[in-house]
């Protein structure tokens, strides 16, 4: 496979060479794509939802800003010119696969392409961590838009704050090439190729690797960032600060944080909270109104205040901007209430810690949650079963229920031989309850079925846009 660095100088040739993105519509995919054509280059793409008929405002988005759809058959593979993009998870079996290797075409991963962006600005600032990547980078993106500084936005998911008519899918913003903002990732190891003048490191959980394995990669990540901004109040990040050559570190607890929350400041309600920020450096503080709710999401707002304060916005100039912040796409998404009192949320959760986080906020008010989780494959099933069950059983009370249906499969020949029914099983055990339903719409009709006012349907899960067509069909058939 052809990596970033065998190219020639990405500023230019980058933009040069016309680009094939196999997967375009995907969360990581789409932002690239945008970015790549936002600076001048021809971009097409291909898509098995587009094929499948699948989120079809998505792809009519794409063809009036420009880009050119292919069914994936291998038809839009037409020059030896082209550079293919394509997740390495894609099988050779792909037609895009077999067409581009018989023309010889160079082949990017989503993060080689997305390095070899980031590496080229004057000023990286990579975002990363197990969990709230999406949701710091659309905080601190903003920040820095607020201040004026133009920068590129490289997000997985829908930054509302960007959203236009024109652009209803805004993961990405093409600003300055010489400011680059991008969530990395640790899954695939991709994130040793970052090297980040800010480098946020927000937590170190169990997901897709070892914890062994996460701790010597984000230990080498800290390396490489020239401004780490590390969580203090994880004990797992805390534990890497030595391997940061220069660093701000944020928290809300008291582990006397650069950037951390007066104590007893905080009041959190269902949509927002507000708390004041303290800059234990002169010990000055800003009042912070933050329209989501929940723990999680003040740490995240303190990541991004962290992250915008290294890159030479002040505190107080943050803190500002992020009244102001609108929030992401399907993370803790209010859809709408019913008129019998019910009320739909969409969730982006799809690991133990964001599922926890999630969980929480909801518990934290009153009223029944009704869990709906659909598993974003059956190998992350199988990595993290356990981790989940546990999760579900712990976070959620007598009176809730998790409801699962199988994982989502798309094709291919991943083994399938164990299921949600596992999950179902164990978080019984560890004392919680749990439903399996096959199929998502039997879940749809279960929880149509079964919501009573004051309820709070969460819909959770990734990899699947159609979750958020889901979560407005239930609200619908509520109403």
């Amino acid at each position: 496979m052809t990596k970033a660095t065998d190219l020639p100088d990405p500023t230019s040739d980058l933009t040069a060479r016309p680009w094939f993105f196999c997967g375009i519509g995907g969360s990581g995919m789409q932002p690239l794509a945008a970015i790549l054509k936002g600076r001048g280059a021809e971009v097409a793409g291909s898509d098995r939802s587009f094929d499948q008929g699948r989120t079809p405002e998505k792809f009519a988005a794409l063809e009036r800003q420009g880009f050119t759809l292919f069914p994936q058959d291998g038809s839009g593979i037409t020059s030896e010119a082209q550079v293919l993009v394509a997740s390495a998870a894609v099988e050779d079996t792909v037609p895009e696969m077999k067409r581009a290797k018989e023309l010889g075409l160079p082949r990017l991963t989503r993060a080689d392409l997305n390095a070899a962006l980031f590496n080229s600005s004057n000023t990286g600032v990579a975002i990363a961590g197990t969990s709230g990547k999406s949701t710091v980078t659309g905080m601190l993106g903003w920040i820095l838009e607020d201040a004026g500084r133009a920068p590129t936005i490289m997000n997985g998911a829908v930054m509302k704050n960007f959203v236009s008519e024109d652009r209803p899918f805004a993961s990405a913003v093409v600003g300055s090439p010489d400011l680059y903002v991008s969530e990395v990732d640790e899954s695939d190891g991709s994130i040793a190729q970052y090297r980040p003048e800010v480098g946020v490191l927000l937590n170190v959980s169990l997901d897709h690797k070892s914890m062994e394995e996460l701790r010597v990669l984000f230990a080498d990540y800290l390396e490489a960032s020239h401004i780490a901004v590390i969580n203090a109040d994880d004990d797992e990040a805390l534990e890497l600060l030595e391997h940061a050559d220069e660093a701000i570190t944020f928290g809300i607890g008291d582990r006397g944080a650069t950037i951390g929350i007066r104590p007893g400041s905080r009041a959190d309600g269902p949509m927002r909270q507000a708390a004041l920020v303290v800059d234990r450096r002169d010990d000055s503080e800003h009042s912070l109104v933050l329209n989501m709710p929940g723990r999680h999401n003040l740490s995240n707002a303190l990541a991004a205040i962290a992250g915008a304060n290294a890159c030479g916005v002040s505190v107080a100039d943050a803190v500002a901007a992020l009244a102001r912040f609108e929030g992401l796409a399907r993370r803790f998404d209010i859809v709408g209430t019913s008129a019998s009192g019910v009320t739909v949320i969409d969730d982006f959760g799809h690991n133990p810690e964001k599922c926890a986080a999630t969980l929480r906020t909801l518990r934290s008010s009153p009223g029944r949650v009704l869990a709906f989780f659909q598993p974003h494959g059956y190998g992350p099933l199988r990595q993290m079963g356990a981790e989940l069950a546990e999760t579900f059983a712990r976070e959620l009370g007598e009176d809730d229920i998790t409801l699962l249906c199988d994982p989502v499969y798309f094709g291919g020949t991943v083994d399938r031989s164990e299921g949600s029914e596992r999950i179902v099983d164990l978080i019984a055990k560890a004392g919680g309850k749990a439903i399996h339903i096959n199929t998502r719409e039997g879940c749809g009709d279960w929880l149509v079925a079964n919501a009573q006012s004051g309820d709070r349907i969460v819909i959770m899960g990734a990899r699947d846009d159609t979750l958020s067509l889901f979560a407005a069909d239930i609200l619908s058939r509520l109403k």
